[in-house]
């Protein structure tokens, strides 16, 4: 439902109280709850508002003594390290203390309260527990916002751990019980609320004109205004009167005690700030609703730097940049001040917005008429009834692909204009053979495109590149952006090498191989492809931001790197990237992997660029490799991200084979891998096994590649027989092996490897000769042996399940305190987690999951090699269902993959599967675990993809989520290999 007008909030015959619940974060909640307050009070209603913001954010609009302040704080919202970055930990940490513990107390306060004011209707912006209160105090509630905390902290859960995810599971809760939501403009995904009513932005109206504002600051018409509005300056951060253009001043708000420039201008912390925005030419902050609404209402532009981890912005961002109202700038140009490209790019836009901006008016209405006793909600089921698996667990849930990719427009280069309108006709598509097409166009002076059709559709998309930096034609409105600033990013002159690296479904091995297990893993079809130019810097084509850090530094012409990734919006990652390859030099030698990651990590938004950028590094440190030339990529990857399938690592493996082959490196498969693999654990941070760069630079089509990561030893590939086939299902919940239960379990099994080897060594005494000469035991010299070879055990997985349950099962704890461990053992002697003295971790299950993995991944390779029989299968199939449970002893399952496996089970049992010769016979998840997607064994018929297709259409029936299948095969980049190609002259074109 969207109601967009009414004829004001006329007063009712009924006077009725509102209790109006304002969540603890931030000021831009209070802000947009100030006009529907101050609408309801004028309609001759009591509100009494429950918030932690100061009084002034109210009492500055609305002086009534119907408005009644109560000063509680109920949430917490998101805690942020500095205006820029949130820490996720802490957000949880906090919510937990400030709405968890005390949940019983808080709910009998409020409850009691709510009784005592005799409250008419509950309104909840977007505090959770407030929804609860009312519903046990008998009273109706309404929810008005774009955004629920549920949406935001499901990524958060991604890095703290399982162990948080009753938090989003109660604030969902929480929210079922509210009675419908009052849905604001830029909204986010929120499947808590049953019944929905949109209306128009919700905006502050203005209390002085912009030529009041101006005289009263003393600014003449000629000077440029910027106001500057981050709730607060970055940490550590300095202004500089340099960062602004000749003929601009700034408006500062929130700005610290510190000595400002002379054009910047400290604005009262009670400043009323839509009249200084009204009043300026363009505003520089972080996104937000107050912000962006306000923006696109008095139609000043909007240069924004991204925050971290708030999964509100992109919705948002999406929105300013539809009405044309926004510059994204980069965080490393905001801090150093190389502010003068964005603010002229800025001043140039047109925002468009002519939508409505009386929000406030028409929610008071609706909140008026529902405690009347209007009904606006449906009879839909109940929200709690459908709840637990309609929740968002990570952000990558809800995108859609297809969604509109919001690149910062202005990314084209600074010698050239590329003029592009979104009202001009799209390109044309080219028509007929794609081959013939792209081979009209480009030369491929080296290598095969093997037939693959995601390679010519790559090869075809750099066609139209060409075109549209050729023409005035853009592509279509939701890929303009993201193409413009490829289009900018290579010069066509020049030869352009491609390459390609698959992801990978793991079937079996998992997370054992970094305890040296065999692992079996399929190549998928789905595959990452990276075009790359070396190019001398000075025929490079630069970023106009890129250009001005240059010309500030006064440098001429010097190696730099460009990246463009395409889908970034599918992450809300930035979409671009780029770093004058100097950076990497650290005293005349590459810096080190540890300074390398505090780079890409303080723009968390660019980390991304870790896994590109960074082989680049390795290649330096590990190889001796030197870049003089500038180097431009482009990354496209159909590989899915958060689906436990190797999205990452086969960045990194196209990447580097996209880099090596350009400066003519041979470099075998195996040992790009382990490059890639140090790429990860070092750069990025996150502590994967080798397995998934072995199998997308090493693996082969519909073979499964076999290894034992000791590192990595290769045992070649295995047929798969034509009568089994295998499929991924994608969970929908978002899987990172980056996240703190992957670390956890990881640290766990090199925790209980320390503690065998020490039980090991204590019994070796036992088995030599006393001193007598005698022996107190006669174990025979074997035995000795085996367990000399457990005291130096270098892998878990060198220990067989019958000498582990044989001699030191026992002696493994299900779990210990970090503290605990390092004092009764030391080191764990794992080189990519580290020990945090105050966790508790888990051992047991870690440690028992690799041993006994190893043994049935051996299992599962001998029997594909058996006759193929329905015992055959049932077995293969039994394995997978063991080590499915196996990860979710570690910690490592979750609610969505149990769901999928026990789907498979009851197809697989259902009395029509046994009477027609059953299709499916097992199921696992992948990878790291907590999420992502299983992998389903089954008969390779038509009948098995037909059950595939039902599991998937019961599974959105349940929880609302359509799962992606995965299925096909496709070569790693060492079968692949690159191709080498350069665009042809007019005068060559065949048929010209």
């Amino acid at each position: 439902m969207r109601i967009n007008e009414t004829d004001g909030v006329s007063a009712s015959s009924k006077h009725l109280v509102f209790a109006y619940y304002v969540t603890g974060h931030g000021f831009g909640h209070a802000t947009r709850v100030v006009e529907v307050v101050r609408n309801l009070i004028s309609a001759g209603h009591d509100v009494h508002v429950v918030t932690g913001a100061p009084d002034f954010v109210f009492t500055s609009e609305i002086q009534s003594p119907r408005l009644f302040i109560r000063k509680v704080l109920l949430d917490c919202g998101a805690v942020q390290a500095d205006a820029l970055t949130v820490d996720r930990l802490a957000s949880l940490e906090k919510y937990s203390e400030t709405a968890v513990a005390p949940r019983k107390s808080i709910l009998k306060d409020e409850v009691e309260w709510l009784n005592s004011i005799k409250a008419d209707l509950v309104v909840s912006d977007v505090v959770p527990v407030a929804c609860r209160a009312a519903a046990d105090a008998g009273i109706r509630s309404v929810c008005v916002t774009n955004f629920s905390w549920d949406f935001i902290y499901a990524e958060y859960v991604m890095a703290a751990g399982h162990h948080h995810r009753s938090i989003v599971w109660q604030i969902a809760e929480d929210y079922s019980h509210c009675e419908f939501l009052i849905r604001l403009p830029g909204y986010c995904p929120m499947p808590a609320f049953r019944d929905v009513i949109d209306v128009p932005l919700v905006v502050r109206r203005l209390h002085k004109s912009r030529k009041e504002v101006r005289k009263e600051l003393g600014i003449e018409d000629d000077v440029k205004l910027l106001i500057l509005n981050f709730g607060g300056q970055p940490a550590g951060w300095k202004l500089k009167e340099e960062y602004l253009p000749s003929g601009w001043k700034c408006l500062v708000c929130g700005a610290s005690d510190s000595q400002l420039p002379p054009n910047f201008i400290k604005l009262p912390k009670d400043a009323y700030t839509p009249d200084f925005m009204a009043a300026s030419d363009c505003m520089l902050g972080k996104i937000g609703y107050g912000t962006v609404s306000e923006a696109l209402a008095y139609k000043l532009p909007f240069v924004f730097v991204r925050r971290d981890y708030f999964n509100e912005e992109p919705f948002l961002r999406n929105m300013l940049e539809f009405y044309q109202g926004g510059v994204e700038m980069i965080r490393r140009d905001l801090l150093t001040g190389h502010w003068k490209p964005y603010l002229e790019r800025a001043i140039s836009l047109k925002p468009c917005y002519e939508g409505g901006i009386n929000g406030g008016e028409v929610a008071a209405h609706i909140l008026q008429e529902t405690a009347i006793g209007k009904n606006y909600a449906s009879d839909k089921l109940s929200g709690a009834r459908r709840l637990r698996d309609a929740i968002i667990f990570g952000y990558e849930l809800q995108r859609v692909p297809g969604r509109d990719v919001s690149i910062p427009e202005w990314y084209q280069t600074a010698e050239d204009e590329l003029g592009l309108s979104a009202s001009r006709s799209p390109p044309c598509t080219p028509e007929g053979d794609s081959t013939v097409k792209f081979t009209e166009d480009f030369e491929i002076l080296h290598g095969d495109c093997q037939g693959l059709p995601d390679t010519m559709s790559f090869l075809k998309s750099l066609v139209e590149l060409d075109i549209i930096k050729d023409s005035d034609r853009t592509p279509e409105k939701r890929q303009m952006r993201e193409r413009k600033a490829a289009a900018g990013l290579f010069n066509w002159e020049e030869e352009i090498f491609v390459a390609r690296a698959p992801g990978r479904l793991d079937v079996m091995g998992g997370i054992a191989d970094y305890s040296g297990s065999l692992v079996l893993q399929m190549p998928i079809r789905e595959a990452c492809h990276v075009a790359l130019q070396k190019i001398s810097p000075s025929k490079q084509r630069l970023w106009k931001h890129a250009l001005a850090r240059h010309n500030d530094k006064g440098q001429g012409p010097m190696p730099v790197l460009q990246i463009v990734s395409y889908g970034s919006e599918l992450s809300n990652r930035g979409p671009t990237f780029d770093m004058d390859l100097s950076d990497f030099m650290d005293e005349g030698k590459p810096m080190s992997y540890e300074k390398a990651k505090k780079y890409f990590d303080t723009n968390p938004s660019q980390k991304w660029a870790a896994y590109v950028a960074g082989t680049i590094l390795v290649l330096m440190t590990e190889l001796g490799v030197r870049f003089e030339d500038s180097i431009s990529m482009l990354v496209s990857s159909a590989v899915p991200e958060g689906k436990g399938v190797s999205s990452s690592a086969s960045v990194e493996v196209a990447s580097m084979s996209a880099i090596a082959a350009a400066h003519g490196l041979n470099i075998h498969p195996r040992d790009l891998a382990l490059l890639c693999q140090k790429v990860e654990n070092h750069i990025v941070g996150a502590p994967c096994g080798v397995m998934d760069q072995m199998a997308s630079a090493c693996g082969e089509a519909n073979k499964l590649l076999a290894m034992v990561c000791q590192p990595a030893e290769l045992l070649g590939v295995v047929e798969i027989p034509s009568h089994i086939r295998f499929w991924g299902i994608d969970s929908g919940i978002r899987h990172s092996v980056g996240g703190a239960d992957y670390g956890s379990v990881r640290a766990g099994a090199f925790m209980g490897r320390k503690m065998i080897k020490s039980t090991a060594s204590g019994m070796l005494p036992q088995s030599l000769p006393s001193s007598n000469g005698l022996n107190n035991i006669e174990p025979e010299v074997d035995g000795v042996e085996l367990l000399e070879a457990e005291a130096s055990l270098d892998y878990l997985c060198n220990l067989s399940p019958h000498r582990f349950e044989a001699l030191y099962a026992k002696n493994i704890p299900e779990s210990i305190v970090g503290e605990e461990f390092s004092k009764n053992y030391g080191d764990h002697n794992d080189p990519v987690t580290v020990i945090d003295p105050k966790r508790t971790y888990f051992v047991r299950a870690p440690v028992c999951h690799p041993i006994y993995e190893n043994f049935r991944v051996k299992a599962f390779k001998a029997l594909l090699t058996a006759a193929a029989s329905d015992d055959q299968l049932t077995s293969l199939g039994e394995l997978l269902y063991q080590c499915h449970y196996s990860y979710s002893a570690c910690g490592l399952g979750s609610d969505g993959t149990d769901r999928l496996v026990q789907l498979v089970q009851e197809i697989q049992h259902s009395k029509v599967s046994k009477s027609k010769d059953g299709t499916l016979f097992g199921a696992k998840i992948t990878g790291g675990g907590s999420g992502g997607t299983i992998c389903v064994i089954g008969r390779n018929s038509l009948r098995s993809s037909e059950q595939v297709l039902e599991i998937q259409q019961r599974y959105k029936d349940a929880t609302g989520y359509l799962p992606l299948i995965i299925e096909g095969s496709s070569p790693g980049a060492g079968k692949f290999g690159h191709l080498r190609i350069r665009r042809r002259s007019v005068s060559l074109k065949p048929n010209q």
